[in-house]
């Protein structure tokens, strides 16, 4: 089993460029296999997530070619199989987003129930809501999502609670559908923005993206197209974090600071000096932080994916911090491992109250998913001696080159394969 191991106590100094949003980039890949044409994605991440997705395009007949490593050309029009079989797509919650492509497109998809990160209650009924309202009769079989109908007509939906993934899903199947859609109380994230975006450069009719109410014409087809994902706001966010928990200096560059201003904003209220251009954002910590209250939100709120990476920063801050998980219910599993690196943290319920402490000691802990599993190398990197984080697989879901990017800025961290790699960094022989 692959695992990280790191020493930590050195401020991380220098520039990092962030890739492509992970986020934005499954869906963007799910759509466009929506038009018989060759469509260019550029400035896609090169993660397990990614790569995944486009297996299981391929498994159906989509035509898939990197051009590069963070290019892919895409053509969906021998597309010959609407059942998406393939083990590895369980792993990855993106699998859905298949659901309203081919939908929209073939009008019937079965789909995988999705997987992913454990973060507790994560249903599909929002999904399921908006497909119905369209006139498609949707059911699950045997660990499936079967949508199927005669033909797709625009109607009128209120998501019940805000879901991405939803506002998605529910997004793709209507771009095709006879009439207009309004999807109400829609998701508001970056990537929702970027998806229209995309869908409306092959040829789509979406009004509305970034507000919470879209509204969509339906459209005969699709087209080819050429476009370039947004950067990564959670990658960005986390290398943010490194210079504050660090005491660093660090540049994230490749940015539209536009999507940061909720984390560049906590960053400025516990101590952190943050400046801006167009397009990065500078983070520098000199000091010992100090103690706030988070609570996590749909954009433009404090994003959930960035609550582990903010509680360790808070646990090595002066004072009593709360921090409020109101998206998922299952998201404080890493506090555990943090604690065996000497936090003091309480959780009740969906809140964890964190006393902070002056530091952290190096431990073997397990990264628990995606984002918990960054915000624990973090903790690493400003622990005394050797930290080893396992289960990296998780990790490496959503960063691309993670440890080199950390390198490059002075950490000690390596990625180790065996036990005899790990003593031969624990004892500091090159």
């Amino acid at each position: 089993m692959e695992l990280y191991a790191m020493k930590g106590g050195v401020p991380l100094v220098g520039e990092v460029e962030i890739g492509g949003a992970k986020n934005a980039a499954l869906a963007i890949l799910a759509a466009a296999i929506m038009t018989d044409e060759t469509v260019t994605v550029e400035n896609v991440p090169d993660v397990r997530d990614t790569n995944v997705l486009m297996a299981a395009m391929e498994s159906v007949g989509a035509m898939v070619v990197k051009t590069d490593r963070h290019t892919v050309k895409i053509n969906g029009s021998k597309i010959d199989n609407l059942v998406i079989d393939d083990e590895h797509i369980k792993k990855i919650r993106a699998s859905y987003y298949l659901l309203g492509a081919l939908l929209g497109k073939y009008k019937h998809a079965e789909v995988p129930l999705p997987g992913g990160c454990n973060l507790g209650t994560r249903a599909i009924d929002q999904h399921i809501k908006g497909f119905r309202a369209l006139g498609a009769d949707v059911r699950v079989e045997h660990g499936f999502v079967v949508a199927e109908a005669t033909k797709l007509k625009g109607g009128h939906i209120f998501m019940d609670k805000v879901s991405v993934g939803a506002t998605i899903n529910v997004m793709m199947a209507a771009v095709m559908a006879e009439g207009r859609t309004t999807i109400e109380n829609a998701a508001k994230e970056p990537h929702v923005v970027d998806l229209a975006n995309f869908l409306n450069c092959m040829g789509a009719n979406i009004k509305g993206a970034g507000t919470d109410v879209i509204r969509i014409n339906g459209v005969p087809k699709l087209h080819k197209a050429e476009y370039a994902i947004i950067p990564d706001q959670i990658e960005a966010g986390t290398f943010m974090m490194a210079a504050a928990i660090t005491k660093g200096d660090i540049t994230v560059k490749n940015v539209i600071p536009k999507h940061l201003e909720c984390i560049s904003a906590k960053l400025l209220e516990i101590g952190c000096e943050v400046e801006e251009s167009d397009d990065a954002v500078r983070v520098v910590a000199t000091k010992r932080l100090n103690n706030t209250q988070v609570k996590t939100l749909p954009y433009p709120g404090f994003p959930t994916d960035m609550q582990p990476q903010i509680t360790v920063i808070l646990g090595l801050s002066e004072g009593i911090s709360i921090v409020t998980e109101s998206i998922f219910d299952n998201r404080f599993k890493y506090v555990d491992e943090l604690i065996k690196m000497g936090a003091d943290i309480k959780v009740e319920g969906n809140t964890a109250i964190i006393t902070g402490v002056p530091r952290y000691s190096g431990a073997n802990v397990s990264a628990p998913d995606l984002r918990a599993g960054a915000a624990l190398v973090l903790a690493g990197l400003a622990a005394e001696s050797l930290t080893v984080v396992d289960d990296i697989k998780y990790i490496e879901r959503g960063y691309e080159d993670f440890p080199e990017k950390l390198k490059n800025l002075g950490a000690q961290i390596a990625k180790v394969r065996d036990q005899k790699e790990l003593k031969r960094i624990e004892f500091g022989v090159s």
